[in-house]
This record gives C-alpha cells, structure tokens and sequence, in this order.
C-alpha cells in the first residue's frame, strides 16, 4: 500500500529542514527526503559558520524576515538545549557610496537597526586586524554574529522527529506528477502519495525536479580557514567580527572570527559555473591565490598559510534574491528558496512562511519580491 502524507519535503537542507520542523510542530504528517544524510557537506549549508546579520545591504525588504529568524533561532536553541548562534558584531567595509555599505546604512536607517558609521581610522583602531585605505569605511552592526549551520540543521531536523516527521535520508525525490486531487512523489526507493509538496533541493533545483525552468544557474563557492601569521588574539570573536568588505576592484570577500579551527575567509560570488551533480570538490592550491592578495593589504595578520578548504555551491537568481512561490503548474507544489548564497540566516522563517503556504494561511511576510512572475513565468502566489 503506498504511503500518504499531508506534506512532502525534497531536500532537507536549510529550508527544508526548518519546514519539516514548522509543519511537523503544527500537526500535519510529514515525511522529508534527502539524497545524503543531512548536515551534510554536499549542499550550500556546510562550512561550520554562516553569518546573521540584521542591517541588510541586498534590500530593506529582508530586515523583518530576519527579525523574526532571530526569534526562532533563540527558540530553537532552547528546545535544542545548546547554542546555535554565537553574537560577535558585524562589520561591513567598502566605499561610502558602493552597495554594501549605502545598502546597509539605507537598511538600518529604514528599520531602525542600531549602527555605527566609523571612518577607516576609527575601524582599524577598534578592530586592529582590519586595515582598510582611507577611502572606506566601516558600518559596524552589533547584532550580527555567527550561526553554526550543521548545529542548526541537527538541531530542526531534531525538532522535526520529535513532532512526528518521518525524515528519509539517502533517498533523493526523483520526480513527481499529479495524481487526481493529490501529488504522486517517487524516489529512489518507493512511490509516496502528498496533498502539498515543498521542494527545497538547493542546487538540485536546477535539474528536472521542479517540472519548470527555473532561472537558476549554480556557482561553486570555495571556503578557506587560515592560520594567522601573527597575533592571533586578534582574531578572537570579543575582537574581530564577522565582516563583509567590498573591493574597488570589484570582489566582495566576508570572513568570520577564529571558532577553533581558524579565522575562515571567502569570496562572496563569482565562483565557477556547474551543476550539483558535476562541481568540482577537489580544490587547487592556487585557488587562495586571490584571496590571499586581498589578505595582504586589507588584513594583513591573516596573510597566513591555508590551514582548510571546503567548497559549497550557491544556486543564483538573476536578481541575487530568493524564490518562495507556488508552482505555476499546480497549485500544491511550492519552489522553496534558492537564496544566492546569503539565505541560510532566515531558515526558521522560511520554515514558517512555507507552513503558512502549505496550510493555505497568510503569510506574516509579503512575498510577492520572491515570485517567479518577475522572472516572466505566470505564478500564483504574492499572498
């Protein structure tokens, strides 16, 4: 006899995972899918830290959605029973008139979020290891801070059992069809019957699953951890941010405080073009090489040897923002978030909008930003 579930979930990363623990928590019989066994380091949420950040430069529309993710964080932490997001401040360099600092400075002033503009002096004199030229400056955020993403996956998918979900690792969702009033969902094992189904598969999402072409194109992101060459108290998280500085020349690089395996630094964008299934895991040992240049001048304390590399994947909208919508073909299936390498942070509140979806309630958010119409596909959703 096959299965039937109120809600199918493919992909049990980030979004994923925080719907299972949503919709498992509010009733609903729920089984879950992943083609690994999440926390994994397959996907786009690996690399042991992802910064949350409150004054956010990509749009003032996030700044809510974060909030509300800050919440859910604190009450996943309790029911967890362990901490999952670490405070450091955040610090955010570039030119005065250049995207991330105007952005942050124009979110913050809209939101009311607390900040501080410093000079390039004023930053190097309260974050020693940053020497950022004259021309920049510095919007310093003290909210911000670290959150540790295969904690946080552990500790939803935890949740998500605890309520009931039936969570299926090693068993990736092959395709799905409508089946009369429902949705017919195979995997790699079985046949499975679902009212709803979310599919949140990452950079999966750029193959046949979703039955729709979707503007997606998934870039392979290479993560360094480095071994200071000198002081490093400096480097300590009570000293050094989490921070974001966007170059002249153009690369925006972020980079978090020493956690215990080293200060970890990345470049934000502009990785190889590929697909989930044929992205490059080994890394070259030239790789670091522009990075390490940028090190030399901007933080020059951190122009040590490359201690560990990981590589994750960001699966990119044209626009950089997220995709939360529901099928244009059928009504039942919902595309959940390729979020362009910055979405880990608002997870929980995903988890919750795509509750809200599921059960055909208003969203706390609007999400007509996130519709696929803006792309030029007919859509149904800007609930």
């Amino acid at each position: 006899m096959t299965t039937r579930y109120d809600v199918i979930i493919a992909g049990l990363g980030a979004m994923g995972s925080a719907a299972a623990w949503q919709l498992a928590s509010r009733g609903q019989k729920v089984a879950g899918f992943d083609r690994f066994h999440p926390p994994h380091a397959m996907g786009s949420s690996t690399g042991r830290s992802r910064i949350i950040r409150e004054a956010y430069w990509e749009s003032p529309f996030y700044v809510p959605i974060v909030r509300r993710a800050y919440e859910l964080w604190a009450l996943l932490e309790s029911r967890a029973g362990r901490q999952l997001l670490r405070p450091t401040g955040g610090l955010v360099i570039g030119p005065e008139d250049g995207p991330l600092v105007s952005g942050a400075v124009a979110s913050a002033q809209q939101h009311g979020v607390p900040y501080q503009r410093l000079v390039a002096s004023e930053v190097t004199a309260r974050f020693p290891a940053f020497r950022p030229g004259d021309d920049l400056v510095g919007v310093f955020e003290p909210r911000a801070g670290v959150l540790m993403p295969e904690d946080c996956i552990g500790a939803m998918l935890g949740e998500a059992a605890r309520a009931g979900a039936e969570l299926r690792f090693d068993e990736p969702v092959t395709r799905w069809e409508p089946d009369g009033g429902g949705i017919v969902v195979h995997t790699a094992h079985g046949r499975y019957l679902t009212d709803r189904l979310i599919l949140s598969a990452g950079a999966w999402m750029q193959t046949a699953l979703t039955g729709v072409a979707l503007p997606l194109t998934v870039a392979r992101q290479v993560m360094f951890w480095l071994h200071p060459r000198g002081q490093p108290a400096l480097f300590a998280p009570q000293r050094f941010p989490v921070w974001l500085w966007e170059t002249r020349e153009g690369p925006v690089y972020y980079g978090f405080p020493d956690l215990g395996d080293g200060p970890k630094v990345a470049r934000h964008h502009g990785g190889q073009i590929t697909t989930a299934d044929a992205v490059e895991r080994e890394i070259a040992a030239t790789e670091s090489d522009g990075l390490l240049a940028f090190l030399a001048g901007a933080i020059p304390e951190l122009h040590g040897p490359v201690t560990d590399a990981r590589v994750c994947m960001y699966t990119n909208t044209p626009d950089e923002h997220f995709i939360i919508d529901r099928h244009p073909g059928q009504r039942g299936v919902i595309i959940a978030s390729p979020c362009s390498g910055h979405g880990f942070k608002f997870a929980p509140a995903i988890g919750e909008i795509l509750a809200d979806l599921v059960m055909e309630q208003p969203t706390r958010f609007p999400l007509a930003p996130m519709a696929l119409s803006r792309f030029g596909s007919s859509s149904g959703s800007e609930e």
